[in-house]
């Protein structure tokens, strides 16, 4: 058996990238010839977070493909606590094709990888978004460049170094994009993804970089990307981090330091009036909801690529 994962951004070069794009685009464009290429195949999809654009995407995705779904929440098997990761990775590998995990801890995900035989997909964890990145570069591709090269594109990254900042660190290394992240003191991203990323952006001709100031940070900037202040288990440093946020606002007047032609980023769910208000998240300028949209192409894509270079 030789399988693929999708562990992190950090496993997958370059080459792969692309061709992922050029797959999630022709399946966006002629559904109708996917159909059935993913058909007789299932995949089991383990949430121990809520979930909306990741659980309706795959569970959609695979079905659009010819595929099933059966989803399985923490109530029903208690991951690691019930029984070991090791385990439940063992029995799915007999039963399914493939495995998708949105999890808390990144550690999951590995022993996940490590003892199922079959492609196991990081839907979420708190080091990493994987499936985020690719649809959202997969946006910027398709819509912005006309599906030419990001080489070039500024991407300006305002607050918290979280797991999708770390996810667009390492893509950033893939498709050359200029990745400036600005966040409060304290809150910046782990050394060791900054280190990798851009030791992959130089080999592609990307940069990471830094600027504390946020409106310097939008300066030139094609797109404004933010996530929340708070993500799901941090709920105790809500308090502080709305203080330790205030200057990092994805407002009006953030924007009037960046280009006319800027595009707005986020992940969702976003917390209006918080990281980003309502006048800019339903601006022209606004592109959040084509991510939302992609979340499903983009997926698509990663599932039956793994698969296709994936063999029992």
């Amino acid at each position: 058996m030789t399988k693929m994962d999708l562990r992190s951004i950090a496993d997958l070069d370059a080459r792969q990238m692309q061709e992922i794009f050029l797959l999630a685009a022709d399946m966006k464009d002629h559904p109708e010839n996917y159909t059935s290429c993913l058909k007789g195949r299932t995949m089991a999809m383990i949430n121990e977070k809520q979930s909306l654009r990741t659980k309706v995407t795959f569970e959609t995705g695979i079905q659009q493909l010819g595929g099933f779904a059966v989803y399985l929440t923490n109530q029903d098997i208690n991951l690691g606590k019930r029984e070991p990761v090791k385990d439940i990775a063992r029995n799915l590998s007999r039963w399914v094709d493939l495995i998708v995990a949105r999890v808390y801890r990144q550690a999951t995900i590995l022993e996940m990888a490590e003892y199922a035989s079959i492609p196991v997909i990081n839907a979420l964890s708190d080091e990493s978004h994987p499936c985020q990145a690719v649809s959202d570069m997969f946006t910027l591709w398709d819509q912005v460049r006309g599906r030419d090269s990001l080489r070039g594109f500024k991407l300006a990254y305002i607050g918290d170094g979280n797991n999708v900042c770390h996810s667009l660190i390492l893509i950033a290394g893939l498709v050359g994009l200029h990745l400036v992240i600005s966040t409060p003191p304290g809150y910046e991203p782990e050394a060791r993804f900054v280190d990798r990323g851009r030791r992959m952006a130089e080999e592609i001709g990307g940069l990471v970089t830094f600027e504390p100031c946020p409106r310097k940070a939008v300066a030139g900037a094609d797109g404004i990307y933010t996530d929340v202040w708070t993500s799901m288990g941090q709920e105790a440093e809500t308090a502080k981090r709305l203080v330790d946020f205030k200057d990092y606002q994805v407002n009006d007047e953030l924007l009037s330091h960046a280009p006319d032609h800027v595009k707005i980023m986020h992940c969702l769910p976003a917390h209006r009036g918080e990281e980003i208000t309502d006048s800019v998240l339903e601006s022209p300028r606004s592109i959040v909801f084509d991510q939302a949209e992609n979340r499903l192409h983009g997926q698509k894509a990663i599932m039956k690529y793994l698969l296709d270079h994936s063999r029992r």
